[in-house]
């Protein structure tokens, strides 16, 4: 079981203005404690203690809050990116600088979520493939309405889940060569994903469990109820 996970937490996170004007994204609060805190507690419980940090964005405070990681009960270090360099900088520099390991756990980190670990690990090592993406069916942010050729309402579907549909959750299992396939600058999921998948060298693990993703105010309210429940 590898005990190394490199997670993002460089970017500006404009879609949470004005609360990140002055704060990074990972340290706005969300049941309670910071977004981050919630990440490297979870990776914790899945036995991952050595954690890779990549930082970009008010960086510092960051870098302030979580120090060495000893008050968490883990081992953190720092790679400093840029805003600009996006995922594929970010997971770059990270992985030449600080892993070691041959296959590791990579995340952006703004997930709240009880997926284990352990068991996306195993179906990645069946898989033989570069990479395994967890992905989940999303939850429409509005209700649906249906309406018959009459436009009569025929019933309503508050926030539906769509089980036909897939999107990544941002968490991942790697094999070192990955490297060889990141962007100097640019998002991996516009061009590294896209490449694996036409070799064959990416493989998908389903997680039927809770997901939570924070990247707009509507979504950070969300966040608070379904915490609160």
């Amino acid at each position: 079981m590898p005990r190394t996970a490199v997670v993002l937490s460089g970017g500006e996170g404009i879609r949470l203005r004005p609360i990140t004007a002055d704060l990074p994204k990972g340290l706005v609060k969300v049941g309670g404690k910071p977004l981050l805190q919630w990440v490297v507690e979870w990776l914790k419980a899945n036995g991952v203690t050595n954690i890779v940090m990549g930082v970009a964005y008010l960086k510092e405070q960051i870098i302030d809050f979580f120090g060495d990681g000893t008050r968490f009960g883990v081992g953190i270090q720092y790679s400093i990116h840029t805003v600009a360099g996006g995922t594929g900088e970010g997971f770059r520099l990270a992985v030449n600088r600080y892993v070691e390991d041959q296959t590791f756990f990579a995340l952006n980190g703004d997930q709240i979520t009880d997926l284990r670990l352990k068991t996306m690990l195993a179906k990645h090592q069946k898989s033989e493939t570069l990479s395994t993406i967890a992905v989940v069916h999303p939850r429409l942010p509005f209700g649906l309405v249906k309406v018959d050729k009459n436009d009569y309402c025929r019933g309503f579907l508050e926030k539906p889940v769509l089980k036909d549909v897939n999107i990544s959750t941002g968490i991942y299992v790697f094999e070192r060569e990955i490297v060889e396939y990141l962007p100097r600058v640019g998002d991996i999921e516009r061009t590294t994903f896209p490449k694996l998948s036409r070799l064959g060298k990416v493989n998908a693990f389903r997680h039927s469990g809770s997901f939570i993703t924070i990247n707009s105010l509507r979504e950070l309210e969300d966040a608070e109820r379904q915490l609160r429940n």
